[in-house]
């Protein structure tokens, strides 16, 4: 019995790591926005949403090639995030921050409206059935699998843009001090435009890994969107390492709570992990005071 408990352990460790994969993936996204333009992005779930119904439609039911399906979903998400920016987020930067709360938390239910006025609201997906991998008496998702390698890419590939190009240095000095970059000559919008279509490119990334192991419905964002924005503050507001690790932690208690109990136990815990996180640490694990 002990020997196919741990065995169950395990299996509870690796699934919750490479589900942290994807959620590490939506936080980097959230926390890139928050970092550089000072704005909460309340709607950056339902950007994934759309993600999905773009997979659904060009890969499940016009038969696009799943690879040319995914492309065009991250064009598709990384367009629509530059045009929240452009559209509703430049014009309201200069105001108070509840104001800007409202505007985006507002957008997120005019996108789920528009959604559910276009598409219903029936559960769909890919009808993909990929295999589930066994070894040593454990099961692994394939997609889960394949959807954590992939985050995993994304991630190093967002950290090389960041580290090795003008652009990324310009964000990441922008992130720290704008007022400085401005006077030193940096175009700031040219900057956040980027930095939106980024930020909308990792939720389009995050919505192809999604939609392998998940319907698509007009409320999809609401799986996503409350553990995400819980991890952005839990690791820091801006700070990506510290979503990236607390993205890993949630995800193991989610997990393993999930194997003790019902799965939503262990959203359960993972949520009564924040709470008490923020009384012992209010800046988040690596944010500063």
């Amino acid at each position: 019995m002990d020997g196919i408990f741990d065995i169950y352990l395990v299996e509870a460790l690796v699934n919750g790591l490479l589900f942290g994969g994807v959620l590490a993936l939506l936080s980097l996204g959230l926390n890139l926005i928050f970092g550089v333009v000072d704005v909460i992005w309340i709607c950056y779930a339902e950007l994934v949403m759309f993600g999905m119904y773009t997979m659904y439609w060009l890969n499940g039911v016009y038969e696009i090639h799943i690879l040319l399906s995914a492309l065009a979903a991250i064009g598709v998400v990384a367009i629509l995030g530059l045009l929240v920016h452009v559209l509703v987020i430049a014009p309201i930067l200069g105001s108070p921050p509840i104001n800007q709360l409202l505007a985006t938390g507002g957008l997120l239910f005019f996108f789920q409206s528009v959604a559910t006025l276009m598409w219903g609201i029936e559960f769909k997906n890919l009808g993909l059935r990929l295999p589930i991998l066994e070894y040593n008496e454990m099961y692994f998702s394939y997609a889960r699998l394949l959807a954590f390698g992939v985050a995993l890419t994304g991630m190093v590939a967002l950290y090389l843009f960041l580290t090795r190009t003008y652009i990324g240095a310009a964000i990441r000095a922008i992130s720290q001090d704008r007022e400085i970059m401005v006077l030193m000559g940096v175009d700031s919008r040219k900057v956040y435009w980027v930095t939106a279509l980024v930020g909308g490119g990792l939720a389009g990334l995050a919505s192809c890994l999604l939609v392998l192991q998940y319907d698509v419905h007009p409320f999809v964002g609401i799986t996503f969107g409350p553990i995400t924005f819980i991890i952005c503050v839990l690791g820091g507001l801006g700070n990506m390492l510290g979503g990236f690790i607390g993205a890993f932690i949630l995800s193991l208690i989610i997990s393993v709570g999930g194997l003790y109990a019902e799965l939503e136990w262990g959203y359960v815990m993972a949520f009564v992990f924040f709470i008490v996180m923020m009384f012992i640490r209010p800046q988040g694990l690596l944010g500063n005071k």
